[in-house]
């Protein structure tokens, strides 16, 4: 971690005094546009925020916590009767963080509700950040967590974004393992069943004055689920989606924040009205395919001259969220497909390129990437008053390539595959 900014520490100090003066904010656009001008000609899509957290405040440490448990534990339900963030475990972890201060002693209590003051600062300048992850049991009923190492660091590159503080990744690691441990019997020992983990990082500081929050809360709340597919695998219709954007160069599309959530409900809204499941986000005059609804999108795609099958998903350029599962998907298929004669390419194409290769009978599959469901196959992509066929038969649900993946990443989030992506909670 670098220490703070002296552009943010001026703005911690005009927060401090409540001030919104004319002269800070000129002060302010100054240094913004001293630093844009030192800027290298290359555009970048994305801003490498520095960190909220400072050297001299105290490191968020595993071994100052404190638990309390609960004396009213909860009613275990009936696994198949789990909906996806409907029911919570008995308990939560929670951190406070101040400037002056740093990290203050981690607490596991009883699940509660928080008590925020009105002009808190994330209520009304969207100061929140998240993560979804999940816990697993193996047939040997150990808990098992999937690459948390990516979620921490993701989380901590939203964190600075929004200069909130920053964490020691390898200790809220270790947090999270004991909140899981403790709610372990919330965890159904069956294939497809987990817990989902959702670490939120929220700006605390009672003021309205526009600056770097001076306070913040790290938390974790825990959801038991089902099988995204409770009766397998149920391929959507996609709307692509041109009259909205998700994320635009230099915005933050990259970053996990709530505030990129809320503005795509009304378009998925309108999507449903059409019969859609989701959105297909295309991006610019091009019509390059970015995402679909919350997730990453990978097509399968035959090469018009070789024949050669090629696995295909947009770039990290600054628009598209880092998933876990879509870098797990990436390096498992480098690894199992290349040796079968696959390419495996992260480049950008475009809505063309798939009406194109459908029509050629080349579109070979098409799927989501996400957490929740580790790969969501696509039927059809609905793209200028007609339907593109993304290669399934009316009998299918699932192409043999999400099927595949799906089966490698299970294997290892429950322990039936060795594998360094699965850490065996202690």
């Amino acid at each position: 971690m670098r220490p703070v900014s002296l552009f943010a520490r001026n703005a911690l100090r005009a927060t401090s005094a409540s001030s919104s003066s004319s002269s800070a904010w000129l002060a302010a656009s100054s240094s913004s546009s001293a630093r844009r001008a030192a800027l290298p000609s290359t555009r970048w899509f994305s801003i490498k925020a520095e960190a909220a957290s400072d050297f001299t405040q105290k490191a968020l440490d595993a071994s100052r916590l404190s638990v309390t448990e609960t004396q009213s534990p909860k009613p275990l339900s009936e696994p198949e009767t789990l909906v996806f963030g409907k029911e919570f475990t008995d308990h939560m972890l929670s951190v406070e963080w101040t400037i002056e201060d740093g990290w203050l002693d981690p607490k596991i209590t009883p699940y509660q509700n928080l008590s925020l003051d009105p002009a808190t600062c994330v209520f009304h300048y969207a100061f929140e950040c998240f993560e979804g992850m999940k816990a697993y049991k193996d047939k040997d009923g150990r808990v098992r967590l999937f690459r948390p190492d990516k979620n921490m660091a993701r989380l901590n590159g939203s964190a600075a974004r929004i200069a909130l503080p920053t964490f020691e990744p390898t200790s809220l690691i270790e947090l999270i393992g004991k909140l899981t441990k403790l709610d372990a019997r919330f965890i159904p020992q069956k294939r497809d069943y987990s817990l989902y983990l959702r670490p939120t990082l929220i700006g605390t500081q009672k003021t309205l004055g526009v600056g770097a929050p001076g306070s913040a809360l790290l938390y974790v709340i825990a959801s038991p689920v089902g099988p995204y597919y409770p009766t397998g695998f149920k391929a959507v219709s996609l709307e692509a989606t041109d009259y909205a954007v998700r994320a635009w160069p230099g915005g933050v599309g990259d970053k996990k924040l709530g505030a990129n959530y809320a503005p795509c409900i009304v378009p998925q809204t309108q999507a449903a009205s059409r019969g859609y499941q989701q959105n297909l986000w295309l991006f610019g005059d091009e019509e390059y395919v970015t995402e679909v609804g919350t997730m990453n999108m990978f097509v399968v795609i035959r090469d018009k001259q070789s024949g050669v099958k090629e696995l295909v998903t947009a770039p990290l350029d600054g628009t598209i969220l880092e998933g876990v599962t879509r870098d797990s998907i990436l390096t498992l298929a480098r690894e199992r497909l290349v040796p079968e004669g696959w390419k495996v390419t992260e480049r950008k194409y475009t809505m063309k390129e798939l009406d194109e290769a459908s029509r050629e009978g080349r579109l070979v599959e098409a799927f989501g990437a996400g957490t929740a469901a580790i790969v969501s196959p696509v039927r059809t992509i609905a793209w200028k008053g007609r339907h593109v066929d993304c290669g399934l038969k009316e009998t299918e649900e699932s192409g043999e390539t999400a099927a595949r993946i799906r089966d490698w990443i299970e294997a290892i989030q429950y322990g039936e595959e060795e594998h360094e992506w699965s850490v065996v909670v202690d």
